[in-house]
């Protein structure tokens, strides 16, 4: 079964991705899920101020730019891990290296027929 883990970072977070030690710690991870030969997919994302939305408006579209009303955390990364079960995603989910301030949410990926 194939499930992302949807990583929310804090503007803290971003900030630090420039820090090696930080960094080391996002590849050491991912090296581990290829290794264990899981990992599908994956990316990190820019800082939600490089983001754009499109929103549809009836027949037309309305365009912003970032950056947006600040939250708390934002969309960080994902991966796509293939594993039996839920509580095997659960286990990976919590050896992401994500701060005190960020989450990790875990989705089954929807099946298509």
């Amino acid at each position: 079964m194939q499930y992302a883990l949807i990583i929310r970072e804090s503007a803290e977070d971003f900030v630090r991705r420039g820090d090696p030690a930080y960094r080391d710690g996002w590849t050491a991870y991912t090296k581990a899920l290829v290794q264990a030969g899981i990992l599908t997919a994956g990316a990190g994302l820019t800082p939600p101020e490089t983001g754009t939305i499109v929103r549809r408006k009836g027949e037309n579209h309305d365009v912003q730019d970032g950056p947006y009303p600040e939250g708390k955390e934002s969309l960080g990364g994902f991966y796509v891990i293939d594993v039996p079960d839920l509580d095997t995603a659960l286990e990976w989910a919590t050896r992401v290296p994500v701060s005190e301030q960020g989450s990790v949410e875990i989705r089954p990926r929807l099946q298509v027929a």
